[in-house]
């Protein structure tokens, strides 16, 4: 997992500047200098769908396949898919198929009801990631521990030469 996250803040109260600021502090954006892609109206679609889907009681109007994704985000489908496993990673998207008129439809929704469910599913992994390196520190620190007392308790070494 490589999650970088930024400091950002929003300079204005639009629905698309939140939304990209948001996507920044959780690593949600392109880390190209040159990338061109528009998470930030993936994301705000994501959200409507699932409006949508909740108000009419029909999940299937959540579900968006990537290459519908790939065109709100203005990329390639290709382009999408290398984006979408960091969506994942964090359980904000989980992918869902169904039937429709005897085909298969796969594609991706927002993990949650609403926006502020599927990022506290991002809390999560953030959070149990932080928790494993905080047992790391630990174990480190009871490692080094350990060493100095064995090395304390060591008889001393024999200054004379064998002969």
């Amino acid at each position: 997992m490589h999650i970088r996250l930024e400091k950002t803040e929003a300079t204005t109260n639009e629905p698309e500047e939140i939304s990209r600021v948001l996507l920044g502090r959780f690593g949600l954006l392109p880390r190209k200098k040159d990338g061109e892609a528009q998470m930030h109206k993936l994301l705000l679609q994501l959200y409507e769908k699932k409006k949508l889907s909740n108000r009419e009681k029909n999940p299937e109007l959540a579900v968006i396949p990537v290459e519908e994704m790939a065109g709100h985000a203005e990329i390639k489908r290709q382009t999408m898919y290398e984006y979408l496993h960091r969506w994942l990673e964090l359980n904000i998207l989980k992918k869902t198929s169904f039937v429709s008129n005897g085909r298969v439809v796969i594609g991706y929704e927002l993990n949650g009801t609403n926006l502020e469910s599927a990022f506290r599913k991002a809390e999560t992994i953030i959070k149990n990631h932080l928790d494993d390196s905080f047992k790391l520190v630990e174990q480190l620190q009871n490692e080094i521990k350990k060493e100095k007392i064995k090395a304390a308790n060591a008889p001393p070494e024999d200054p004379t030469p064998n002969t």
